[in-house]
């Protein structure tokens, strides 16, 4: 590449407009973005595969925030490229994704600007950034489906698929243990369409890296098999260039591109920890404007041309490619039709015809399955329907029974880029961000790991709610049921944390067939993820011809047993394996003329959006006599058994012993439950 002035100007402009936003809202990361300004601006304008005017197109390059606090940076970038806007639930359409005014009202309320990238809200953000780590760990899921897309699709004659895909990582990034967890994953499996750039600028909010971060951080992806390439001065585009076509002329490995910048370039407080996360103040704003050439007196200022020149460089050549790409997918449609249309119905999160005519029905067994077990089987039913389907677990598949085994499912690994098991390995958090970047590509994930382990996931999940895609989290090993394992591998408190979650559906079904409508659900969420809480322990098949239908399920709770008579004086909510002991407390009490109604809980989310009057058939107010049971942290029941009722529940961890002897312990038995039950009827009876 030869530099222009126009190269320097443009990228004093996004320096300048970062510097406007972040002094004008006093509030925000300023120096950052200035100090990678000069790589941003030479990976968009010159390498980027990507078209403002249709910034969704499937075989895009993607470019990660991942230092999501230096979105000032993506602000200019999306504004000066003039990205348009191509979500009607968030924006208008054809309009600019980020407008002038955008740009001045950066992190208030209503801007397309917040104060880190948000997926859906603004037209060229690839993912939702914020916690450090996090945009790292999802490109990889990106790279991964890049390469799974074209191993699935692509054909002699029509390279359909071979998207590149850059991170843009901080000292911040590479401290956080999910990028390290991601990058190695990356090195394994020999992601070359993956490039981290990683902007080291020694500075973090408390100082200099130096008081806690001294790592060869080289060394150390080269170790997980990286390619690494050094820029030794951000500003020296020939250095930037160089390094941005080692990445591209690399076929074996994922590339760090380590650069070392200056946060704050050019203003008075260069390398300052002030820089970093505070506005400069306005005499070091129009101290460093005059330093870089810029008139100190105008606020927000982009040069004549720099619009242009954009729309020549990185438009002109976005434009041309994806035209390129629609005129070959119009051919690619007429010699493979099929493939064709799985490519559009994935791309628009549809379902093939008929994709749920195979998922099983199983019949009632008193020993049953456990619902891990049943999970695995209508998993593996929705996969052979629905091919885009591709997932795996924390090193756990065995025991979740998430593998996929049908004859040509294969596994994701260097050699064979169309397996659709992917083996994440112990690494539970960036298990679920790769989750994540192989939704937001478009394909349908899954991964899994034990309840507990959930934890160590947490950030990852939360974004999957807050980006609205359609993950599926799958945790086996549900309850206390787990035994001897003891309170390490018991999960107490993680279904109340993941039902407090927003926009996340947590299911925890009652038997096999209740698993199988779960998945009826589940396959078809578009825009929301799910938790699928499963247990290892066997679990009865219930019988329903005189019981509630699982098709209860979609609409999040049902009567499963209704109570003697019609009308119940006591009503028994469960879920999951708290289920099958509801129904035995129930026949105790029905057999003392106690009238009880089973009511089957298993998505509680689901559940409160139905209509207040299928609510009320589910759960008359006038019966105030309720007991709910459940194996975990009894927080959130009292909504649903209010002041008069009672949560058979856990309010401390768990133990070390055989199930039976924790059940009779935390007081899972239909005794217990039945006389808890008794004497809320007895109180509900006494005369006032």
């Amino acid at each position: 590449m030869i530099t222009t002035d126009l190269d320097t100007l443009a990228i004093n402009t996004i320096r300048g407009l970062s510097m406007d936003m972040v002094q004008k809202a006093n509030s925000g990361h300023p120096g950052t973005p200035m100090g990678i300004a000069p790589v941003a601006c030479t990976l968009w304008q010159h390498f980027l595969r990507f078209d403002p005017a249709d910034p969704i197109w499937p075989n895009r390059d993607r470019f990660v925030l991942s230092e999501g606090h230096a979105c000032a940076l993506l602000w200019s970038l999306l504004h000066l490229t003039r990205v348009r806007a191509v979500d009607p639930d968030y924006e208008i359409l054809g309009a600019p994704a980020v407008s002038m005014q955008d740009i001045k009202t950066f992190r208030q309320l209503g801007s397309h600007c917040p104060g880190h990238p948000e997926y859906r809200l603004t037209s060229g953000v690839e993912a939702t950034t914020g916690p450090l780590g996090q945009g790292v760990a999802t490109s990889v899921g990106m790279a991964v489906a890049g390469q799974w897309l074209a191993a699935r699709y692509n054909r002699e004659g029509f390279p359909l698929f071979g998207f590149s895909v850059y991170a843009l990582a901080g000292d911040g990034c590479m401290m956080e243990g999910v990028a390290s967890e991601a990058a190695s994953l990356a090195g394994h499996l020999q992601l070359a369409n993956l490039c981290w750039i990683y902007d080291s600028n020694r500075v973090t909010i408390e100082g200099h890296t130096d008081i806690s971060f001294t790592e060869d951080t080289a060394a150390r992806f080269i170790s997980y098999g990286w390619n690494v390439t050094t820029v030794a001065d951000v500003n020296d585009l020939g250095q930037v260039t160089r390094a941005l076509h080692s990445f591209q002329a690399e076929h074996e490995r994922p590339t760090l591109m380590l650069v070392h910048s200056h946060i704050g370039y050019g203003s008075p407080l260069e390398d300052s920890p002030k820089a970093h996360g505070e506005a400069l103040g306005e005499d070091a704003v129009r101290a460093t404007k005059r330093f870089l050439g810029m008139p100190d007196d105008v606020d927000f200022y982009v040069p004549d041309g720099i619009y242009e020149w954009f729309a020549d460089g990185i438009g002109r050549r976005g434009r041309e490619a994806r035209a390129a790409w629609q005129e070959l997918f119009e051919r690619y449609r007429g010699a493979y039709p099929d493939l064709a249309g799985e490519v559009e119905r994935m791309q628009h999160r549809a379902l093939p015809d008929g994709w749920d005519a195979g998922l099983p029905t199983f019949p009632a067994d008193p020993k049953g399955l456990a619902t891990r077990d049943s999970s695995g089987q209508v998993l593996n039913a929705v996969a052979r329907a629905v091919p885009w389907v591709v997932g795996g677990s924390a090193d756990l598949t065995p025991s979740t029974k998430t593998r996929l085994e049908f004859g040509d499912a294969g596994d994701f690994q260097p050699g064979d880029r169309a397996g659709r098991n992917v083996h994440f390995g112990v690494r539970e958090h960036a298990s679920a961000a790769v989750a994540n970047g192989l939704a937001l590509t478009k394909v349908r994930p899954y991964w899994s790991t034990f309840l507990t382990f959930s934890d160590y996931a947490r950030g990852a999940i939360r974004l999957s709610a807050l980006m609205e895609i359609p993950v599926v989290h799958i945790f086996t090993h549900d309850s206390i049921g787990l035994g001897e394992d003891g309170p390490t591998h018991q999960p107490v408190e993680q279904l109340a944390s993941l039902r407090a979650v927003p926009g996340l559906l947590v299911f925890r079904p009652a038997d096999a067939n209740e698993v199988t409508e779960t998945w009826r659900v589940v396959a078809a969420l578009r825009h929301e993820p799910a938790a699928l809480v499963l247990s290892r322990q066997t679990l009865p098949t219930l019988d329903r011809t005189h019981l509630g239908a699982a098709a209860g399920v979609a609409r999040g709770a049902y009567v499963l047993a209704e109570a003697g008579g019609g009308w119940p004086e006591v009503i028994l909510l469960a879920t999951g394996s708290e289920v099958h002991l509801a129904l035995e407390a129930r026949e105790e009490l029905e057999a003392d003329d106690i009238a009880a109604r089973v009511v089957s809980m298993p998505c509680w989310e689901l559940f409160d959006r139905q209509p207040a009057d299928y609510r009320e058939q589910v759960l008359p107010r006038a019966v105030t006599a309720r007991v709910a049971i459940e194996q975990a942290s009894t927080l959130g029941w009292d909504r649903y058994v209010g002041d008069s009722g009672t949560v058979v529940g856990m309010r401390t961890f768990g133990a070390s012993a055989p199930l039976k002897q924790l059940l009779s312990k935390f007081g899972f038995t239909p005794e217990w439950v039945s006389q808890v039950a008794r004497e809320l009827v007895a109180a509900a009876r006494a005369p006032r």
